[in-house]
Formats: C-alpha cells, structure tokens, sequence
C-alpha cells in the first residue's frame, strides 16, 4: 500500500517476526511465535484508535504540550518528567509496550487496522509540510535585520577601535525591541551587567559630533585633545614609578604601629563587617604578637597583615596617601601566593588570605580586570577544602571551625556573584554545587565558648550583615544569571517578575535590619553597614532593567524599567555623595567609593550616567512649546559628580576619563537646555575637552612631582612615551584621527571600569 506522500506502508507485524524477517500472521500470539514457545509476542507502536478519535487528532493540537518557553523562568526547557502527552479521552489505550497491546490488537479487524496506519501516514504527511513551513518562515524572519535603538550608533567598530558583533533580540511586539545582549570585540565578550553595553554606548553620538566637527574645522584635529594627551603621559609615569621597587616577597618592615592599628580598625569595621573572613580576636591576637621584639614573624601571616593594611588605607584618609605603599604590599602577597607550596596552601588561613588578596586587588587597582577570572581559581580552592559541603556531619568538629567553615564559603558565594555581575561573567557556581548552611547569630568571642547558644534573630551581631545577605543570595544570584548566561536576554515579564522577587528579598532584609536596629540590645547595625546593604541591593535593581534602559528613552513600552533605573540610580548616587567638604562628615562608603577602584567606584560613576541619560532624553523627546521642566535632584547630580570625580583625582586616581565623560555629557545637557543648534554644541563639547586637560593636567603634575624619583628620568621617560604617543590613535582614510578608539581603549583591554 503506497501512503499519500508516496512511501510504501511498511508491513504489520511483530517484534519476533519482524527481527527475522519472516512473514507475520497478524495474530495475537502469532503462528510463529506459538510454534517456536516465544512468550511475549509484541506489535510495536500499533495502538488501535477508532475513527473518530483519528479525525480528532488531525485537527486538533493538544495544550497539554509545550509551545513556548515564555512560561518558564530562564527561557527553561520544561524537563521530560514535566511533558505530558495527550491521549484520545475514553481510550482504552496507555502508552506502554508489551502483552497488553497484543490484548488490544486482538479487538481490531485487519481492515481496521490498515485503515489506522494510512491515516497515520496522512498526520505524519502534514506534519513535515507543517515544519518545512515553519523552517521557512525562521529563514526569512533571521534575513531581516532588526531596526536599530535610537539615539544609539551602529558604527560601533570606530567607536570601540576593534571588529565588533552587537547581537539584538527583539522581544514581543508590545515590548522593547532592539535590546542589546553582549558586544564582542576581538579579544574580548561583554555581557549585559558591563556598563560598556547599556551605558557607555548610549552616548556614542557625543564622540561622533566631535569627530564629525573636527574633520569639518580648518584647526589641527589633535588640538583639542593635546591636554588629555599630556594628562595620559603623565598618567604612565606615575603609575610606573609605583610599582618600580617592588619586594619579592613580604617583608618584615610594617608601618608604625599607630598607623598600622588605625589601618586595620579600617578594615575590621569596614570590609569585615560585610564579608566575614577573619575570627577577628584570634587575628589581633596573632597581630599584637608582630609587635614583640623577640617574636619571628611568620611569612604567610605578614602577608595577610600587609593585605588587610592595604584595603584599611583606602579609608585611611581622604587623599589615599599611602597608595605606593598598599600597591607594594599587594604586589608581596602576590609573589608570596605564587610559590609552588600547593599543599600548604589548602588550608583555612591561606584562603582567608587569598579572599583578601582579591579584595586588595580591586580595591588598590592592582590588576583588578581579571577579578572575575581568580574568583574561578579561589572556588576551587574552597571546594578542594570541602567548604561547599556542610560540616555538622563530623563531630569533631568544633562550634569554631563550623561557623568559620561556614562564613568563608558564605562569602565565597557573594564575591563569585559580585564578580560576575562586574565583569559580565555568568555565575561561576550554582545551588546544586553546595548544602553549605549560612553562618549562624555569633558573635566572634562566643565561638570561643564551649557549647555557645546563636543569638535571636533580631539581635544584631557580627554576622548580622552577611546572614541577611545571603537570603537575598537566590534572587540576587537568578537576576545575575538572567543577564549574563548564555540564553541572555530573557522575556520582559521574567524581568518584571524577577524585580519582584528582589523587591521582596530586599523588603525582608530591611525589616530584619530595622528590628536589629531598634531591638533593646547594645550592639545595632552602623551606618556604613546600611548603606552598603542599600547600595548592593539597588545595583541589582539597577542591573536588571539596564538592558530595557537604552530602548525605553524613546518607546513607552519598557517604561517601567527606564523609571527603576533611574531611582535605583539616584539612591545610589545619594548614598555615595550625602556628605559636606567637611572630612569629619565624610563616611566609609563615601570614603570607598572615592579613594578605592573597582565595584564602588564603577557602579557610582554608572548610576551618575544613567541619570543624565535620562536628562538627555527628557530634553531631547520634548514636544510641547513651553520648556520642559527638569527635576532639580537630577540635575543637582551633574555638577556634583564633576566635583566628585575631581575628588577621586586628588586622591591619587590617574585616569582623566571618567571626568572627562562626565563632563561632556554635562555639556551636551546645558546646550540643549540652552537651544543651541548642531554646530554650536559641538563646539561647547570641543570647549570641554580643553577645559578637562587644563583642569586635570595640573593635578597629575603635582601627583609626579610628589614622588621619590628624579627629574632626569622623568624627562628621559618623556621623551619615548611622546615619539609613541601617536601610535595610539587610529586614523582615517583622510588622516584625521578617530579619538573614539583612544577614548575606549580600556574596554579592548580588559578593564572592568570606566576608569
């Protein structure tokens, strides 16, 4: 019998026939198989159904199977165990194999059963023409190239001095569409969390403007730029001479013991407040004994002290003044971690110090691009250690090294997150890699105890901070997962469900730490301690509605979104820069974020951004005749972050480009609120630039002229670094120079800040 798509039907017949390849009687049990004593006579896949039932199957699809992976978070593929196959209802029939369908097959006529496999043949047939369509019209939608984001150029190549891939996916037609998921450059993968995909490229227009006005104007193109070109000489120089007399390893020499104690009371109430590494009375108590005369300092211990005297003096004082020597230290404890000692080095203290090294790392500056890439390597570590696995099961255990079991791989588990939605990385652990339990209510002197009891909940303790973030962990962990994994970017309702879901995380733990706050109790959270709760939790809010900030400037359908960023913004921004000039009123966080690198500094000057996207936008989508009316807490951000980003410079920070970011966009904002045309915009953005070098250039000579070093190299460095200079810049088929490919120059480097 020949099927309407023109293949023969292949005969009937049983498993043991059919494995012989001898005719089949179609009984049940076949002749064959009662002769030769086989006892389980099989029809495979020759499940009688009746006619109407046919009928039915051919016009309808069931419900039950899955269409869409928009239901599930993630863009999950539902398992198989979740699938659920329809069945003809009133059908004797299951979905099993076996005597029970040679009990049915012994119901049906063999009239009745040919007439089943042709009109299986006929489904079958419609089916493959059904998905040969569907495979045609996937080819013709991936032929069409999808409308590009306004306000946002496409000829990002220039911009970013490399070949880029700016994938987009469009979601559906009520949403935001042009959403960016990742740039590619040639040596390097940016994810949705990097600023330089959801910020930085939102004001490639300002860099064209100038370029576009330079090729126009009869001046030198490299006029404008020259400060900032003396400002990056600069810059080399007194970065070198920083790291030019580095130790090989830790050396006994610590600075003078009140300066050393202010530094670690630095530490201590700043950056173990928030990630509990140390058993702080065990380390003072091995601290003062570095102070003895007779005492021989061990090498792996003065290379955690030098660490943590390292991050201290980031809030040492409000000008860093003692950077060359947190870089020295850094740089020992580097060399020291190298040694070939690995089995050594698989113990409590030396992933305490390697969790601190990292720290150290970002905070100094000191090679913090490649954070994300030693957070793998130190997780590792800890899983060769075996904290990912709960330690109560062995009972030798003291209530010690559980708890301090516990708090390491806690925050292993908060710098592997923080890292990752730094530098775009996905998660590098997931939930089913551990059953570690969070750390329980002690104090560090309880541990001491025998047998110690945990503290009620609403008492606060010096743990408190660290178990209210890890109840966050599963939200702020899904919404990191969300933006940078590989199925990224997901559907606009698992955004809004997932912001949900953190709002509600995020609710939870300030009512805890409210209770902490107000409990009877001595001990209550200090300042620096909410706000860094605070300022955590609206990055993450921030991050997971960045993708959609870009698109909603200029469609309404992704509003929601534009709004939270742009509070979440100006709540970190407050958070940063709620102090006066007086330095008594200056906080740890406000302190942090202006004389340290890395996460604090880079999600402030990104907050900062956003907002004056949204003054940009504001002005630039306005369409009624009377002025628009700006909000006076945004605008106030644009003077104050040039101020702040001064600040940073005097503190010892020798890239000019933040301010110089900044600075532009704050003028490209005043021209419009002015009404100036396309021409006189330019020019005031070219004024900028100018204004930037002669703003910073004196700065960075007083930061030279203050080191230790003498002049006649510095003239002889200078030399050689401006006969290079210029193979900096990239130049066009007309020889002017492309200033956009200096100005990124960083990203095609590996820096995770704009720094």
């Amino acid at each position: 019998m020949t099927l309407p798509d023109g293949r023969r039907k292949r005969a009937v017949a049983c498993s043991f026939c059919r494995k012989r390849k001898i005719k089949c009687d179609q009984e049940a049990p076949c002749g064959n198989c009662r002769r030769s004593g086989h006892e389980n006579c099989a029809y495979e896949n020759n499940q009688p159904l009746s006619q109407t039932q046919l009928d039915e199957s051919q016009t309808t699809i069931p419900e039950s199977i899955p269409m869409s992976q928009d239901s599930t978070p993630l863009g999950r593929t539902p398992s198989v165990s979740e699938w659920t196959f329809p069945y003809p209802s009133g059908s004797p029939v299951t979905p099993s194999t076996g005597t029970g369908v040679c009990t049915n097959l012994m119901t049906c006529h063999n009239a009745e059963l040919m007439a089943l496999r042709a009109k299986t043949g006929q489904l079958e047939y419609r089916n493959r023409t059904l998905e040969e369509r569907i495979r045609q019209l996937e080819g013709q939608l991936s032929e069409q190239t999808p409308a590009p984001i306004q306000g946002l150029s496409l000829d990002l190549e220039m911009i970013m001095g490399g070949i880029l891939d700016i994938p987009r996916e469009r979601d559906s037609p009520s949403q935001c569409k042009g959403i960016i998921c990742c740039v590619v450059d040639n040596a390097r993968f940016f994810g949705q969390s990097h600023w330089a995909v959801n910020g930085i490229l939102l004001i490639s227009d300002i860099f064209e403007t100038i370029e576009a006005h330079l090729r126009e104007s009869p001046s030198s193109p490299l006029s404008p730029w020259s400060g900032l070109e003396r400002c990056k000489f600069l810059a080399r120089i007194i970065k070198a001479r920083r790291i030019s007399s580095m130790s090989s390893l830790p050396t006994p020499g610590l600075p003078p013991k009140e300066v050393a104690d202010k530094l670690v009371d630095c530490y201590l109430r700043t950056t173990e407040a928030i990630y509990r590494i140390l058993h702080v009375p065990t380390f003072l108590r091995d601290y003062e004994a570095l102070w003895v005369s007779d005492t021989t300092a061990n090498t792996a211990f003065l290379a955690q002290v030098k660490l943590v005297l390292a991050i201290g003096a980031t809030t040492y004082d409000k000008n860093f003044s003692l950077r060359t020597s947190a870089v020295q230290w850094i740089h020992e404890s580097q060399v020291w971690s190298l040694e070939p000692k690995l089995k050594s080095q698989l113990n409590i203290q030396s992933l305490q110090t390697n969790l601190i090294l990292l720290l150290a790392r970002e905070r100094v500056g000191v090679d913090g691009a490649s954070i994300w890439i030693s957070m793998g390597a130190l997780i590792r570590q800890a899983i060769c250690m075996g904290l990912h696995r709960d330690p109560v099961p062995l009972p030798q255990n003291t209530v010690l090294v559980v708890e301090m079991h516990r708090r390491l791989w806690n925050t292993v588990l908060e710098l592997a997150l923080q890292s990752s939605l730094t530098s775009e990385g996905p998660p590098l652990i997931s939930f089913w890699d551990y059953n570690t339990r969070p750390p329980r209510n002690f104090n560090d002197d309880q541990l001491l105890a025998d047998d110690p009891v945990p503290s009620p909940v609403d008492t606060f303790t010096q743990t408190s901070i660290a178990r209210a973030l890890r109840k966050t962990f599963p939200q702020r962990h899904i919404v990191v997962k969300f933006l940078n994994d590989l199925a990224s970017p997901g559907t606009y309702k698992e955004t809004l469900w997932f912001d949900e879901e953190l709002r509600v995380a995020y609710r939870d733990i300030s009512q805890t730490l409210k209770a902490c706050s107000s409990s009877s109790t001595q001990s209550s959270p200090s300042q620096f301690e909410m706000q860094v709760v605070d300022f955590l939790m609206h990055r993450y809010l921030s991050a997971l509605h960045v993708p959609y900030f870009g698109p909603a400037l200029h469609e309404r359908a992704c509003n929601f979104s534009r709004t939270a960023v742009v509070e979440s913004s100006l709540k970190i921004w407050r958070a940063v820069h709620s102090y006066s000039d007086a330095a008594s009123d200056c906080g740890d966080l406000q302190q942090l974020a202006i004389c340290s690198s890395g996460f604090y500094r880079t999600v402030t000057i990104h907050a900062a951004l956003q907002i004056a996207m949204e003054l940009r936008a504001q002005l630039q989508n306005e369409e009624g005749l009377s002025p628009i009316t700006l909000r006076p807490d945004l605008l106030a951000v644009l003077d104050e972050v040039k101020d702040w980003c001064l600040k940073i410079h005097e503190a010892g920070e020798t890239n000019v480009k933040g301010y110089l970011l900044m600075s532009l966009v704050a003028a490209q904002i005043d021209g419009l609120r002015r009404g100036l045309g396309k021409d006189e915009i330019a020019k005031l953005l070219i004024q900028t630039v100018e204004k930037v070098g002669e703003k910073c250039l004196p700065i960075l000579e007083d930061m030279a002229a203050a080191q230790d070093q003498g002049t006649d190299q510095v003239s002889c460095e200078g030399m050689e670094e401006e006969l290079d200079f210029l193979s900096e810049f990239k130049f066009d088929s007309q020889g002017n120079v492309d200033v956009m490919s200096w100005m990124y120059d960083e990203i095609n480097t590996g820096s995770p800040s704009v720094w």
